[in-house]
């Protein structure tokens, strides 16, 4: 079965790299008109979005800064003038280790909360009521594994950012459902990308391989057609739900 997403407008946040950069090929290739988000990286922002279709486009916004959430938003209103499907995709994950100075500890807190949590819910929050007169739309949060299983110590403000986006998304599925609003969830487990690197880097991939149910490390483009699946309005009864990625690292 071949999904079409022609006609539809979905942004992407985190969409110059990894899995976001994955999910811009996918919602492309499906006929989406995709917004591609980005903070840096605004070369493999444009390339993605010429990529995605000829009206496709690239929108900077740092996402710990609140207040560039909302521009990001209104931005992509004013381009398309609506907007069909939100996949919350960027994240971060600092360290902060218990003994680290309570600047720096308080630091780290405070940015991913604001890039994991803070970020979805400002974006949520500005383009909801758009989705809404327009007669609904669908909204795909990416979490993580650790929301459920837990991070080590010194990562707890991730699994505590991702453990908040599943509430978020919960509480939008039910509290929005009758207007039309569909939510979301993806759980990736150890996913090959460029933030994951460094541990492949330091460890090996064997010592991640090892840990999952299946025989090779998860690629980005493993976890993208979730998302083409989910924005399509195939599985809309599904709202409210949670899809785990993990290759088995961790059932529940």
């Amino acid at each position: 079965m071949k999904i079409s997403l022609a006609g539809q407008t979905v942004l992407v946040t985190g969409g110059s790299r990894g899995i976001g950069a994955a999910m811009v090929r996918a919602l492309g290739a499906a006929g989406a008109t995709v917004a591609v988000h980005y903070r840096s990286q605004e070369a493999a922002a444009q390339q993605l979005a010429a990529e995605a279709g000829p009206d496709s486009a690239a929108f900077q916004a740092d996402l710990a800064d609140p207040q560039a959430c909302a521009a990001l938003a209104r931005a992509v209103l004013e381009r398309y003038g609506r907007i069909d499907g939100l996949v919350n995709n960027a994240g971060i994950a600092l360290p902060a280790a218990d003994a680290d100075p309570l600047d720096a500890w308080l630091g780290a807190w405070h940015t991913t909360l604001n890039v994991n949590l803070i970020a979805p819910a400002l974006l949520c929050r500005e383009l909801i009521p758009q989705m809404i007169r327009q007669g609904g739309g669908r909204i795909v949060q990416v979490a993580s594994r650790a929301a459920f299983r837990g991070d080590t110590p010194d990562y707890m403000a991730y699994a505590a950012s991702k453990g908040g986006m599943v509430a978020l998304h919960r509480s939008i599925a039910r509290g929005y459902g009758r207007q039309g609003i569909k939510s979301f969830l993806l759980a990736p487990g150890f996913t090959r990308t460029e933030m994951a690197q460094q541990f492949i880097d330091t460890y090996g991939e064997a010592l991640a391989v090892q840990d999952l149910a299946l025989g090779r490390l998860t690629e980005a483009e493993d976890i993208a057609p979730a998302a083409v699946f989910f924005l399509s309005g195939l599985l809309d009864h599904a709202t409210g739900a949670t899809l785990d990625l993990n290759a088995g690292s961790y059932v529940h």
